[in-house]
Formats: C-alpha cells, sequence, structure tokens
C-alpha cells in the first residue's frame, strides 16, 4: 500500500501526522492548533481526520467555519482551512473496506497536494491500517503524550524501583517500521517529536522523572522531544467556536476579553511551531505580513492628509 500511496504522491506538500495509539492525549486540538498557526504564518494548509468515528478535527473545523459566518469575519478573520474526512467503509468485507479507505486517504492527500504547502493529519487512537499507512507518509510525526506513565507506556516501560527505562513498546516498533517503510521506498526521512501535553503548571518529582524517561527513550529510539500545551480550561472552552490560542481574539470572537492565561497558551503554540523546525514557504510569510499590514491599515481612521491632496 505504501509503494502505491508514494507514486501517486507529488511530493509538492509537507505531510504532518498527528499520531499515538492511546486517545485523549491531545492529538485534534494539536493539529488545529498546528494549522491555524501555518495558516497565520502565510501557508496554505489542507487538514485531514482519520478518525471517522469521532471526527473531533471534523467536528472543530465545522464548529470554526459556522463561527467564521456567524461573526462575519471570515474573509479577514478566522482562517479555515481545507478539511477531509476519510470516510470508513461500510461492506461486509474486511479487505474491501481496507481499500475504500486506503483509497480515501491517498486521494484526499492527492487532492490537497496540488495546492497546499502542508497537510495535517489527525489519527485515531487506535492501531489500524489508516494509522500505519499514515505513519509511512509522514515527513513529520508528531507524538503527544501526556505527563503520566500510562502514556508513556505506549512507547516503553520502565523499572517501578528505579524508574529506568527497560524496554520499548509497541507503538515505538510501530514508527520503527513505519520509518523503515518510508525509507525502502523514496529514501525519505521521518523527523519524529515526541510532545509532552498537558503539562502541569506546578513542578514535580513525577515531571521530572518523565522527562528522564523520554530522553532516555530518545536517545535509544530516535525522536526529538518538545514541551507542548499545559493543562489549560481554555483550550476546552476553544472548541465550540472553533477556535485557538493564536487567532486574533477578541470580545466578537471570544465573547470576552482574552486573559493572560490567552497569552501564555499562544506563546506555547508558537513555541511548539518552532521547536518543529517546519520548511516554511518564504513567500507565503511574504503574503502573511503584507495581509496583516493591510488589516491594520484598514482599521486605522483616515488622516485629513489621505482625503485632501497636496
Amino acid at each position: 500500500m505504501l509503494v502505491q500511496a508514494s507514486a501517486r504522491r507529488s511530493a509538492s506538500a509537507h505531510v504532518i501526522v498527528v499520531g499515538n495509539e492511546k486517545g485523549g492525549t491531545g492529538k485534534s486540538t494539536i493539529a488545529m492548533h498546528l494549522a491555524v498557526a501555518l495558516m497565520n504564518f502565510g501557508q496554505r494548509v489542507a487538514t485531514i481526520d482519520l478518525d471517522s468515528r469521532q471526527k473531533s478535527l471534523t467536528h472543530y473545523v465545522e464548529n470554526r467555519r459556522a463561527w467564521a459566518n456567524r461573526c462575519n469575519n471570515g474573509l479577514n478573520g478566522l482562517k479555515v482551512p481545507e478539511h477531509f474526512c476519510v470516510a470508513r467503509g461500510s461492506t461486509r468485507k474486511v479487505e474491501e473496506n481496507e481499500a475504500i479507505e486506503f483509497t480515501g486517504l491517498v486521494d484526499a492527500i492527492a487532492a490537497a497536494e496540488r495546492a497546499q504547502d502542508f497537510v495535517v493529519i489527525d489519527t485515531a487512537g487506535a492501531d489500524n491500517h489508516l494509522t500505519r499507512l499514515a505513519h509511512s507518509l509522514a515527513d513529520t510525526l508528531i507524538t503527544p503524550l501526556n505527563d503520566s506513565y500510562i502514556d508513556l507506556d505506549v512507547i516503553g516501560s520502565v523499572d517501578p524501583l528505579t524508574f529506568a527505562v527497560t524496554r520499548e513498546n509497541h507503538y515505538a516498533h510501530m514508527v520503527r517500521e513505519a520509518r523503515l517503510q518510508r525509507r525502502m521506498v523514496d529514501q525519505a526521512k521521518m523527523d519524529w517529536v515526541v510532545m509532552r501535553n498537558r503539562l502541569s503548571l506546578v513542578g514535580s518529582r513525577n515531571r521530572e522523572r518523565i522527562a528522564k524517561g523520554l530522553a532516555e527513550l530518545a536517545m535509544r529510539i530516535g525522536f526529538r522531544t518538545a514541551d507542548g500545551l499545559a493543562e489549560r480550561v481554555i483550550y476546552r472552552e476553544f472548541f465550540p467556536r472553533g477556535l485557538t490560542a493564536v487567532d486574533k481574539l477578541d470580545e466578537k470572537t471570544l465573547g470576552s476579553q482574552p486573559s493572560l492565561s490567552h497569552v501564555a497558551a499562544r506563546q506555547e503554540v508558537m513555541g511548539l511551531v518552532a521547536t518543529l523546525r517546519l520548511p516554511l514557504d518564504e513567500r507565503g510569510q511574504q503574503r502573511a505580513v503584507a495581509h496583516a499590514e493591510w488589516v491594520a491599515a484598514r482599521d486605522k481612521p483616515l488622516e485629513m492628509s489621505d482625503v485632501i491632496g497636496d
């Protein structure tokens, strides 16, 4: 399947996969924030939802589009990515369903890559054929982990007495296999970033031990680590309106004035984007700067010299 998928790719867009076999790690929130942050940098972005049952990312995008229309700011306010949701196969045969879903994913990527700079894929919290295929197509793989040993266990186990890493676990093996398959097909290298998500704002011994364990696993397996988003209520409040911390938040879009927590959340997201070191298109960044200047100038009252010529 990977050979067929790679043959049908135009290799124009950078594919970011947000993946983890365990659910509840914040994959959809991360995917949406990355997509919006990249659009704010002037990049053209598409999103793909592989969780056809939960559809968290799909609902996030739909909420955003509806709120933008309601606020009448779709043109110069909330940017909405081109979105695809891969439908589930509904036949009685597993092989036919997998073939239908495989074609849906490859067609979505092919359609997105023709016009986009980045494709952000949100995977289901399960090990299935679509999850494995998406991992094999990733240029950048982001794995969010809650700061707990339950989440760490998908990558590696630790000794209960010393908390030292004792072995690599199932998800690490799956990513290694995906990397090998990708290397065999087109010699491409996947950048794997394990992101510590929902971090407590208070330091603890557990937090230090998790960091130490991840550092050891990173050396053994070959991934980079990054601090993700802190445990903040505002990330949950964003979903009904499809908002993110990197939007221009005001009373019209947010319903209230932004707080210091919103400012801190924005810094977290921008710090994550910087850590990922993604290949941003310079022309897109120039377009974003020019557009921001135009919006700022549009909102300023005209000076008398602008109305009356010399």
